[in-house]
């Protein structure tokens, strides 16, 4: 069976960046599930689909035209039938539309058969809200990384201040918390840490203390099986 290090955690925890790193150590391929539903919304606003169009939604994630590319920088590049929508799925309103969406059964049940396709050898790591509790249940290491909503605004506001845009940090504290309200109250697959994950609060922790933690409990992990 192949392995599968689930990272699980609210927005802004720093899960997509430490899940990058821990897959680029251990070789193993990525899976950004957050960017699968964003890419969803977005899709479904260019075909003028209504937002509470569930049946239109999840047909657009069952046939969803993305392609996912590293350029030689290291930095990542999305497609989405054939257009470069990498800095268009990284915003913040494509955040919320990303929540929306997700919180629509047939999309998750059309989703949920292209992340188990990404579980191939030598290994996975799965960075989303629902990986260790609902789309791999059976991962070996299942990681929950969070920080304090003040903590994750502040460092939402460093990245989209190094991206020339300006926010205010009151605001992005306020979207933030409306979003774990929403991803956690939700009916289907609530973001929840799962009961055999490991709770790491990086609300203190750098990036590179919270790589080599996660890397740690990998090797240990991995190395019983």
């Amino acid at each position: 069976m192949t392995p599968v290090i689930a990272i699980d955690g609210p927005s802004g925890s720093g899960k997509g960046t430490i899940a990058r790193r821990v897959a680029a150590a251990l070789g193993f391929h990525l899976l950004d599930s957050g960017a699968l539903y964003r890419l969803v919304a977005l899709a479904g606003a260019r075909h003028r689909l209504a937002p509470d169009d569930e049946a239109g939604h999840a047909e657009v994630a069952r046939t969803l035209d993305v392609e996912f590319g590293v350029d030689a920088a290291g930095d990542e590049w999305v497609l989405l039938e054939g257009d470069d929508v990498t800095r268009a799925i990284r915003t913040e309103r494509a955040g919320a539309e990303a929540s929306r969406v997700a919180a629509m059964p047939p999309v998750r049940t059309a989703l949920l058969v292209r992340q188990h396709g990404f579980a191939r050898s030598p290994g996975l790591v799965a960075d989303g809200r629902d990986m260790g509790t609902v789309v791999f249940p059976g991962a070996p290491l299942k990681i929950y990384l969070t920080a304090s909503a003040e903590e994750r605004a502040r460092r939402r506001h460093k990245q989209l201040k190094e991206k020339g845009l300006t926010v205010n940090i009151a605001d992005l504290s306020q979207e933030i918390r409306e979003r774990d309200l929403r991803d956690s109250s939700r009916p289907v697959a609530p973001l929840r840490p799962a009961e055999d994950a490991i709770i790491l609060d990086s609300t203190e922790l750098g990036i590179e203390q919270v790589v080599d933690q996660v890397l740690g409990h990998a090797r240990s992990r991995l190395s019983q099986r």
